[in-house]
């Protein structure tokens, strides 16, 4: 039998060459992704929201308009009703109270007590969440930091194990790939929820990964091609890691379209997040981080010397 093979042996795709077209590309992303967030805003779930999300389930095709005749005489504020996966289930959303002298489970149980007496025992009740005003806010604040945490930390990985050129190169992709996925659920007013900021970090994680894996190979071959062209040298070191870059990305994101095609309504935005982050982020680990390089600049005798030298490199060049 023979091996599969999405990329073919010794490609030598010339990366760089198009690197201006994709940063430029790239730079208008960023800048329509902070236009999209301060014009259209993030379409916040109940976690950051605040307020009772009622998942239930109707004998038969949802009846959509009289469903929202029935809640909205009962002058809970703001009602939200969204059709979901089978014709027959139904997402319900009703807004936080903002009355101070009730508490959030006071406020909670009295918007699921009002719409159970109004639907009756027509429907089936799967799922019952409610959030209060102030833990949503410490939720957006907790999760905002944990972004900028975790890229933070990435940095300072990065700048320890290779040089701070490299370090600056892995945050723009990250920063690149978080910015980009954010942007989308804000084009499209996709949920974003406690999950997506999940897949978020996930997606940092497994964009660090990617780039990881192109630094070590263009560390090696800083090594062994003392006078290459630098843009030769990372065009080089790509297609030698692009088989198992490529490789690695189809075989998560087969997975994960398996997820989001049948795991429900429940983990969408997860996986839809993570779908697009794993794109991208293969994307930015070739033509964000690496270039950058380029234009920073590295010391073309840095093999020779700090935190790459090996122990046998040091040992010899003691000796010598």
């Amino acid at each position: 039998m023979k091996r599969l093979k999405l990329v073919p042996d010794n490609t030598s795709l010339p990366f760089t060459k198009y690197r201006h077209l994709a940063i430029g590309m790239s730079t208008v992303i960023m800048v329509l992704a902070f236009v999209l967030l301060f014009t259209h805003g993030l379409n916040f779930g109940i976690d950051f929201e605040g307020g009772t999300v009622i998942e239930i389930e109707t004998h038969g095709p949802a009846d959509i308009a009289g469903l929202r005749s029935k809640l909205g005489s009962l002058e809970l504020g703001d009602v939200q009703l969204q059709r979901f996966g089978q014709d027959n289930n139904v997402l319900i959303r009703v807004g936080a109270a903002h009355d101070s002298t009730i508490s959030t489970d006071e406020a909670g149980q009295t918007v699921v007590r009002k719409i159970k007496a109004a639907l009756g025992s027509t429907v089936e009740y799967r799922r019952v969440e409610s959030v209060g005003p102030q833990v949503s806010g410490e939720l957006i604040h907790s999760a905002v930091l944990a972004v900028l945490v975790s890229i933070a930390m990435m940095f300072a990985y990065i700048w320890f194990r290779y040089e701070w050129q490299f370090g600056v190169g892995a945050v723009l992709s990250i920063f690149h790939d978080v910015l980009a996925t954010v942007a989308v659920f804000s084009f499209f007013q996709l949920e974003f929820n406690l999950t997506t900021i999940a897949a978020l970090l996930t997606i940092v994680g497994y964009s660090m990964n990617d780039t990881v894996v192109v630094f070590d190979r263009i560390r090696e071959n800083l090594r062994k091609y003392k006078k290459m062209d630098l843009g030769d040298l990372i065009d080089l070191s790509i297609n030698e890691t692009l088989s198992r870059t490529i490789m690695t990305s189809v075989t998560t994101l087969l997975a994960l379209l398996a997820l989001f095609i049948f795991g429900g309504e429940v983990i969408r935005s997860f996986t839809f997040a993570m779908i697009f982050g794993i794109v991208v982020g293969t994307y930015s680990s070739i033509y964000v981080a690496a270039p950058v390089l380029i234009w920073i600049g590295i010391k073309r005798d840095w093999g020779a010397g700090g935190l790459g030298r090996s122990k046998s490199e040091s040992s010899a060049q003691n000796k010598a």
